[in-house]
């Protein structure tokens, strides 16, 4: 199988950087999305042409995660493609929704590469987003070999390196590594909405870095945090019990047992992969 013709669905920040990272490649890229005026701009950017129907050899369905599942049983039904997969951040949720919908689960390869931007929609779509970035994929039992292969050229054509991951793994390790943090980085700007403006102005980077994410799209990230929720509130609490300890270490004067968890933060930082 190579890749010739794809159909991107939802021409939001990822699926529009997907378009315009295959458009580099002179693979032809066909856009659908409800949002006509996001598909307009996605198309003026060069991300690829209007859709109106035809069969493709893959379709990447780039919408929110509670919404995958029906729209893979709709393009399935309509025999869009001989590929499908989805780009959202949660992978039990989607592909419970397409076991439910009765969806072909053998041509469906569930995805998620891990990049983005605090930025959304298509103006902030880049060719180069996934380059270099790990892009999970999370494929069944019953998935087929050259669905999977297919797949892997989408995210080689992307500049991505594919991880194979089971769904449930792959939703706790985002938790850990993306929604959890996401929380506490909105935390910690909103707790900015009270300062003063003189202490806003003594504001350096190490505070643009805690914060940057925190910019991302509220109702997007609502979304994905419902999908993924119970792994999320439990690193939350176990996030809260640390900072609930420091406080009142530092109330009593322990700096050993602050200090204790600024030497393990040094420690969890260094396990972080460079070169991302």
């Amino acid at each position: 199988m190579t890749i010739e013709k794809v159909l991107v669905v939802g021409t939001g920040l990822i699926g529009t950087s997907v378009a315009l990272a295959l458009r580099e490649t002179d693979v032809e890229v066909h856009l659908s999305d409800v949002d006509a005026e996001a598909a307009d701009l996605a198309r003026e950017l060069g991300a690829g042409r209007e859709w109106t129907g035809g069969e493709v050899d893959l379709a990447v369905i780039a919408v929110p995660p509670h919404l995958v599942g029906e729209r893979l049983a709709e393009l399935q039904k309509q025999e869009v493609a001989r590929v499908y997969t989805d780009v959202a951040s949660v992978k039990a949720e989607p592909i419970a929704d397409a076991e439910r919908l009765g969806c072909d689960l053998v041509s469906y390869v569930p995805g998620h590469p891990l990049a983005g931007r605090e930025r959304s929609g298509p103006a902030a779509a880049r060719a180069d987003l996934f380059s270099g970035r790990p892009w999970a994929l999370c494929p069944g039992s019953g998935t087929g070999a050259d669905a999977v292969r297919l797949v892997r050229e989408l995210v080689s054509l992307c500049g991505a390196k594919a991880v194979t991951v089971a769904a449930d793994e792959h939703d706790s390790a985002v938790a850990l590594v993306s929604h959890a943090p996401h929380v506490v980085a909105s935390a910690v700007a909103a707790s900015l909405a009270g300062g003063g403006d003189v202490a806003l102005s003594l504001s350096g980077q190490g505070l643009r870095d805690v914060t940057r994410i925190a910019a991302g799209n509220p109702v997007l990230w609502q979304r994905i945090l419902a999908g993924n929720a119970v792994a999320v509130a439990g690193l939350l609490d176990r996030i809260a019990d640390e900072l609930a300890a420091a406080a009142s270490a530092l109330r009593s004067g322990d700096l050993a047992e602050v200090a204790d968890l600024l030497w393990r933060g040094v420690e969890g930082h260094s396990r972080i992969p460079a070169n991302r």
